[in-house]
């Protein structure tokens, strides 16, 4: 969904198996979306392991969304003009190298950079990937390919990360960020064998994409997305401890509270689908109040043990329904900056990962415990509520003023 109009376009490109071939990107999504959301599974181990505080383990999640920040935009300016499957392996290349780092890291702060460089290629595969899925699309099926290369960061949060925080629990925490390298690795060789070769966009140039930044509208909507879905992180980042700790239930049970999120993030896609086609705007404001009330939800739930669980599905499909409202937001207010607007979403959704993840680990260090990050991410939302009114109120401005210089 969040580049089919930028992709309207794009040439057809034949593929031989174009299943395979959307399958084949839909991996990388399913590895990308494993080795961000794993880091969250196993905080405890990874601390322990390098020999940190969960809080300071916590600005490991930082350092990976940071790394989303500043690759997101880097790679749609600079990789716009280049050859698109070409780019695609250099870009899963880099995810196994850096997540293998990762695995060998030594001491925190070597971990810490593995992660920030790790972050790097996130916001770039997934604009590329859609580009290429929509191009290889028949007539009339080019939204369906880009839906199921998304569909694998959803099937990533049931599946993968479930999967590699068991992978840790039970054979150390390096093993997770191995598996995610030897995944990325598999993916390069099913994107050499089922994508064909794409060719970048020639009329592309950094002029044209940077011209998206003069728009208060693409400021606003980036904002309401890097402080409105901060709530969502500041409790998923420390969601194993707060099973354990607060919740009283084994470690085996985070692994299932993991798969609550996940199974959240899809019915929470397929939701917001469905309310974009009502109001994207209405629907992006409704999720923003739902989720700092979900999140009040969850503070008074955490102590509760099981009874947890579907709020934690809630926090994700509300959650959800507010990504992809903003993707579509962006899109329509970014203008012919398809390719930078595409890849900001990613970059200020992360600035919401970084956003919540710090401040969830200032109120634990700070003695509040494990519940406060869930009244940190209801603040967050009624900082996001605040923006898109403001941003409502900015457009109705503009479209006055424009009725004005046309009268």
């Amino acid at each position: 969904m969040t580049t089919t109009a930028a992709a309207s376009d794009a040439p057809t490109t034949r593929a031989t198996h174009f299943g395979l071939a959307v399958v084949a990107l839909a991996m990388g999504g399913f590895a990308i979306g494993t080795t961000e959301f794993v880091t969250m599974g196993l905080l405890p181990q990874i601390a322990n392991g390098v020999g940190v505080s969960i809080p300071v383990g916590g600005h490991l999640i930082s350092a990976y969304a940071l790394g989303v920040v500043v690759g997101a935009p880097l790679l749609a300016f600079f990789g716009a003009r280049l050859p698109r499957r070409g780019l695609l392996l250099g870009l899963m290349a880099a995810y196994s190298l850096f997540n293998a780092l990762s695995a060998m890291a030594t001491s925190y702060h070597v971990l810490a950079v593995a992660r920030f460089a790790d972050g790097l290629p996130h916001g770039g595969y997934f604009g590329v990937a859609s580009l290429v899925a929509a191009s290889l699309a028949p007539p009339g099926r080019k939204g369906r390919a880009v839906a199921a290369v998304m569909l694998g960061l959803s099937v990533a949060n049931v599946i993968g990360v479930p999967a590699a925080t068991w992978l840790g629990q039970n054979f150390g925490w390096r093993s997770a960020y191995l598996a995610t390298a030897i995944i990325a690795l598999v993916n390069i060789l099913m994107i050499v064998a089922f994508v064909p070769a794409c060719p970048g966009d020639p009329e592309a140039t950094g002029r044209r994409e940077i011209a998206a930044f003069r728009k208060s509208q693409v400021w606003l909507t980036l904002a309401a997305g890097a402080v409105g879905f901060g709530g969502l992180f500041a409790v998923y980042s420390y969601i194993a401890p707060t099973v354990t700790d607060v919740g009283g239930l084994a470690e085996s049970a985070v692994p299932v509270f993991l798969l609550a999120f996940g199974l959240g993030m899809v019915a929470g896609t397929w939701l917001a689908g469905e309310l974009a086609d009502w109001s994207i705007f209405r629907a992006l404001l409704g999720s923003a109040i739902g989720s700092g009330l979900i999140l009040l939800v969850f503070f008074v739930a955490a102590p509760h043990g099981w009874w947890a669980l579907p709020v934690v599905f809630a926090i994700t499909a509300i959650g959800s329904v507010l990504v992809i409202n903003l993707q579509l937001r962006l899109m329509d207010v970014a203008g012919e900056a398809q390719t930078l607007g595409a890849a900001m979403n990613h970059a200020s959704l992360n600035v919401a990962n970084a956003l919540g993840a710090w401040l969830g680990g200032i109120v634990i260090a700070a003695g509040y415990g494990y519940r406060a990050p869930a009244l940190v991410g209801a603040a967050l939302s009624v900082g996001g509520i605040g923006i898109l009114l403001w941003s409502a109120a900015a457009h109705r401005r503009e479209v006055a003023n424009s009725s004005a210089s046309r009268s």
